[in-house]
């Protein structure tokens, strides 16, 4: 099937025809279908939730396994995975690790123990520091992942997932079921989590692992890698799989709220995440639009987070040393190639940051908070965002960072030839208009001046 084609699927389960499932259905199994790592990090209250979807999941006993690795938690949690664990013998494998500072390193070592023949990770979803905001499954989630990639012959089943609380999830890519989806094609730049269904062989034969150096986004390449390299990436559309936890902001260095933004590595290590996805863009995604579609995600995305409040909150010494990496960042990935797929406040906001000048920058971000969207200043055919640093003579941004559309040029009608004065000076316009509904005159007016009447 071709790429973004909608499919079909029909979950298949062995039933007698009472609706019972069969023993076949109920015989454990040697090699189970599936694992499930959950990283864990003081993910109270939201890990019983988690685990509870787990245990109530449709596959039958021996399809399969979760295996939970506690990074060292202090919140009760590392107690209620061996609760779970001795209350669902056979499902629920733990083990206990000190906190080894980021996600990379849990969910590595889930990877490593898992027996399943694919894998999903909990845990880590868009983390940009921590494990601690683990979601939860449809009770079908994974008995339909499973389906979907056994009849597509997938390496990666990415599977809808819809937000909670009010937590906003990307849904660009979830209109439909498609059995093989790219990135030119899709909106598979915008969901890089690793909350997905992965063949483990696939993962393992390409010896794919996060990178443990990375505190934040450690998902994110080794997801981009596993989409790039795959034979084939499908999307689960049909069943709501996922259900990220709300993220509370609590500001502990743990989550991703407002407070993580002001930890004085906070910012440069997600600028490394960052740098870490687009470096393995440039190694293995095709140049043009794949590439591009990958670093407008990141351009449009991760890199203004850092450029909005929680950069008036930064020391004056780590603001600039910000602005230094984003502009490293800006000339190592030719961010300003897709420039043109980004708002003009972003590119602003970019550019800034570029030019090592914390103090316009916030300044454009004071502005944006206080007055939204700026008044449109018109020049000729070119509209611009009217931002104060427009035209600053200080600033000396180019005009087409602030471009926000271009009146199409009308091509003026050419000049009449003499027959076409004469005809128009000596007709009335009344007496054109009535001859023109007459066939023989309408060729003969057609013949001498092209149609113009």
């Amino acid at each position: 099937m071709t790429p973004g084609r909608v499919a079909e699927l029909t979950v298949h389960r062995p039933e007698n025809r009472t609706g019972e499932r069969t023993p076949e259905a109920r015989r454990p199994m040697t090699v189970p279908d599936a694992t499930v790592v959950v990283a864990v990090h003081n993910a109270m209250p939201h890990l019983t939730a988690c685990l509870d979807s787990l245990a109530g999941q449709s596959l039958a006993p021996g399809r399969l396994e979760v295996m939970a690795v506690d990074d060292g938690s202090t919140d009760g949690g590392e107690a209620l995975l061996d609760e779970y664990a001795a209350r669902h013998p056979g499902l629920f494998r733990v083990v206990h690790q000190p906190d080894s500072g980021g996600p990379a390193a849990p969910a590595n070592r889930g990877q490593a123990m898992a027996r399943g023949r694919y894998v999903l990770f909990l845990g880590t979803d868009g983390d940009p520091g921590r494990p601690g905001h683990l979601g939860h499954l449809g009770p079908e989630a994974l008995e339909r992942l499973v389906a979907a990639a056994d009849a597509w012959g997938s390496d990666v089943v990415v599977p809808k997932r819809v937000g909670a609380d009010g937590r906003p999830v990307p849904q660009g890519i979830f209109h439909a079921n498609a059995e093989s989806v790219g990135f030119t094609d899709s909106a598979l730049a915008w969901a890089l989590s690793d909350t997905k269904l992965f063949r483990l062989d696939f993962i393992r034969r390409h010896g794919l692992r996060r990178n443990e150096e990375l505190k934040a986004f450690s998902d994110q390449p080794f997801t981009l890698e596993a989409c790039l390299r795959a034979g084939r990436v499908s999307v689960l559309a049909d069943y709501d799989c996922c259900f990220p936890a709300p993220r509370d902001g609590r500001g502990d260095g743990r989550g991703d709220g407002l407070g993580d933004v002001t930890e004085r590595a906070g910012a440069l290590d997600r600028l490394l995440g960052v740098a870490a996805l687009q470096q393995v863009a440039v190694e293995l995604a095709d140049p043009g639009e794949e590439l591009d579609a990958i670093r407008t995600r990141s351009f449009a995305r991760e890199v203004p987070r850092l450029l909005e409040g929680g950069f008036l909150l930064l020391d004056d010494a780590l603001q600039e040393r910000v602005c230094v990496e984003v502009r490293r960042l800006i000339e190592r990935f030719g961010a300003r190639a897709v420039y043109s797929r980004l708002p003009a406040a972003v590119r602003v906001r970019l550019e800034l940051a570029a030019a090592v000048r914390p103090d316009a920058l916030r300044d454009q971000i004071r502005y944006e908070s206080a007055h939204g969207t700026p008044p449109v200043v018109v020049d000729g055919r070119r509209h611009y965002a009217g931002f104060p640093a427009f035209r600053n003579t200080r600033l000396g941004l180019p005009d087409e960072l602030f471009l926000l559309r271009e009146e199409p040029v009308v091509e003026a009608a050419p000049p009449l030839n003499l027959a076409q004065q004469l005809w128009r000076g000596i007709v009335p316009e009344q007496v054109r208009r009535g001859l023109r509904r007459r066939p023989l005159w309408r060729r003969l007016a057609n013949s001498v001046n092209g149609g113009r009447g």
